[in-house]
């Protein structure tokens, strides 16, 4: 009989562990969400690059991209879509776009605001990036 007293006890004993550890693990991400509650940065604009690393032109704007991206690091976000893949295709159907490489700039709120399709020099892209503040 002290047998099975000694086994509730065990099984009572485990599952109150259980209940108090399942509830502050689940509170451990709710903590580091909101440690990690930064909210993405707002950029003035976003570059996207449609294109393909196979594409001539296209490999010519990787090194523009890479510079844009640490010129302005805090005030454009660079992002490019392979659409000669499976992963990137959508995007092409998603932007409209009939030849690569296409750069298409959205504002802060999303809205595109310029486009430009093929080889697109720096010093012209830093031009469109001046127009929404970008400095």
């Amino acid at each position: 009989m002290s047998l099975l007293k000694n086994f509730r006890g065990l099984v009572l004993t485990t599952a109150l562990i259980y209940l108090f550890l399942g509830c502050n693990s689940q509170q451990k991400p709710n903590t580091q969400n909101e440690k990690q509650g930064t909210k993405e940065p707002v950029y003035k604009v976003t570059f996207i690059e449609l294109g393909s690393v196979r594409c001539i032109p296209c490999q010519k704007m990787q090194p523009i991209m890479k510079s844009i991206e640490q010129k302005y690091s805090t005030q454009v976000k660079v992002v490019f879509h392979d659409v000669w893949t499976e992963a990137g295709a959508p995007y092409s159907k998603q932007y409209g776009i009939e030849a690569i490489p296409t750069q298409v700039f959205l504002d802060k709120d999303g809205k595109e605001y310029f486009r430009h399709v093929g080889f697109f020099p720096e010093e012209q892209l830093i031009k469109v990036l001046n127009q929404k503040g970008v400095k």
